[in-house]
């Protein structure tokens, strides 16, 4: 057996003329298609056409130059069937013991901002995958390549003993098969899309890995960090790192739920998490305000965790970033005096991240949940409540600055584990409840962090009250405004509460639970 005759057939053309060149001084006959043949041909490789193999014209435009049973037969013969010999020596068909295909560009051509539809349909490659499909399942007997970085090993094993280890082609066609399957799944989601059926009754989904990662959420766990093909500009999975050491399983998810939050705000904003949760946020004319309000909310717990910025972080911030220990500083960019100040701490990871979509002008993507068995799949929670949409459901109104105070702490509280309760003062975070049984235990908590700042403060809950007790532990602290979903059954029990104490109320008719 042995490689003796290749198809060639590509769209990303690296590297291929040098591969094809080797191949032939091994003695393998190259046969080529369209601007891959034109290109060896120019290059001095000998190639033949694959008309000179088919006997067919390539017709319609190039739709149809491979599909042919020439082709396939050479591709899909089971070398030892004494059958399949007969076959092909008496049809007068030969063997193609090498492919080489990579597929029409679909994802580029749908990336561009003002692609059509018909030119995404024209760019769905048909004979490439059923080549490398052919190829692949054949894989007993003939090796196929679906990717450029694969060259070189081919060419190894082909140097040494004329032809690839079975080894080597049964990895070879697994990934033919995890491309083919990625390339559908695009198409798919795109036509999907289009027809208006974003969760049909098959929901396929494709990632590219970026990269392996020392290990999961715990040390014993295998991990992967892993992007969606056409991930924005302004996700943690395009963001440029500009400094530090890679990025860990724990600080990809801490860092993302950073970026969520501060994506929030269209004003100045700094974000600070800690395992998924805020533990401080502060907005500013600045900055560097928004940075110290972060910092002040909660001095303890920000040691160590990671900080979003939707502004450029300037010389003057990053004086008051590099007196802690932090992890992660993601933002827009980096002033030079700032970069310069900020490498200078070894352990610090910077990420840039372009492009942020910031307040109600964030765009829906679906979330993907692994269970057990399964997933689940949900738009992601971008909603947003403005002044109109506030039902005051109390005798008092809320003034201009307890209603500014409630809206930051609403974009908050959705961040937030649920049960959430989060205490706001002063454009910043001052007590944060996360993740409790009860939204009681939610209240303590962030009363007991905000100590003596809770007297004047405003109180954002993600989902309603069951009862009035959440809403009296409030005001005897010295809460003077709620903002929460309403529509409990209980609703009247918390609005008599709020106007025993003079709490003004109001109602939003959305409800963030986080879990």
């Amino acid at each position: 057996m042995g490689i003796k005759r290749a198809l060639v057939s590509v769209s990303d053309k690296t590297g291929i003329v040098d591969f094809c060149r080797e191949l032939s001084k091994l003695g393998v006959e190259i046969i080529s298609t369209g601007g891959t043949k034109n290109l060896l041909s120019k290059e001095g490789v000998p190639v033949i056409g694959i008309s000179d193999v088919t006997g067919f014209p390539e017709i319609l435009d190039g739709r149809v130059k491979t599909l042919h049973p020439a082709v396939h037969s050479g591709l899909l013969a089971v070398r030892d069937s004494e059958e399949h010999q007969a076959q092909m020596k008496e049809l007068g068909l030969d063997y193609i013991d090498l492919v080489v295909v990579n597929l029409y560009p679909f994802q580029e051509t749908i990336a561009k901002p003002d692609v059509s539809y018909e030119d995404a349909i024209e760019n769905i490659d048909i004979g490439g995958p059923t080549m490398l499909r052919s190829a692949a399942k054949n894989h007993a007997f003939v090796s196929v390549v679906v990717d450029s970085a694969d060259y070189a090993k081919v060419l190894e094993e082909v140097r040494a003993d004329g032809d690839t280890t079975l080894e080597t082609r049964k990895q070879l066609a697994a990934k033919v098969f995890r491309h083919t399957a990625a390339y559908d799944a695009l198409i798919s989601d795109y036509l999907s899309k289009v027809t208006g059926d974003p969760l049909p009754e098959r929901f396929t989904v494709t990632y590219e890995k970026i990269q392996d990662l020392r290990y999961g959420e715990n040390p014993h766990q295998k991990a992967a960090f892993y992007r969606k093909p056409l991930a924005g500009a302004d996700t943690l999975t395009t963001a440029e790192q500009l400094h530090g050491k890679e990025l860990s399983y724990n600080n990809i998810n801490d860092a993302n739920a950073a970026l969520q939050i501060v994506k929030e705000f269209e004003e100045p904003a700094v974000v600070a998490v800690k395992h998924m949760n805020p533990c401080g946020v502060g907005v500013g004319e600045s900055i560097y305000e928004a940075y110290r309000k972060a910092y002040d909310a909660d001095p303890v717990s920000i040691f160590g965790g990671i900080v979003a910025a939707n502004r450029i972080i300037d010389e003057d911030t990053a004086m008051l970033l590099k007196e802690i220990f932090l992890e992660i500083i993601l933002a827009p960019g980096f002033t030079k005096e700032a970069l310069e100040l900020l490498t200078k701490k070894k352990n610090i990871r910077l990420l840039k991240v372009g492009g942020l979509e910031l307040g109600a002008n964030r765009s829906s993507q679906f979330v993907v949940t692994s269970i057990d068995g399964g997933m689940v799949v949900q738009e992601s929670d971008v909603h947003s409540v403005s002044e109109s949409d506030l039902q005051v459901v109390t005798d008092r109104k809320p003034t201009e600055e307890e209603l500014k105070q409630l809206l930051f702490g609403w974009k908050v509280v959705k961040h937030v584990k649920s049960n959430a309760i989060v205490l706001v003062k002063d454009n910043m975070t001052i007590g944060v409840g996360a993740g409790q049984m009860n939204r009681v235990g939610a209240a303590k908590i962030a009363i007991e962090q905000a100590g003596d700042k809770v007297q004047g403060s405003v109180l954002a809950s993600d989902a309603f009250f069951p009862m009035g007790d959440t809403l009296e532990l409030a005001a005897k602290a010295g809460v003077t405004a709620v903002i929460q979903p309403g529509g409990s059954v209980r609703d009247e029990e918390s609005i008599k509460v709020a106007n025993e104490y003079g709490i003004a109320m109001v109602f939003t008719g959305v409800r963030h639970f986080k879990h």
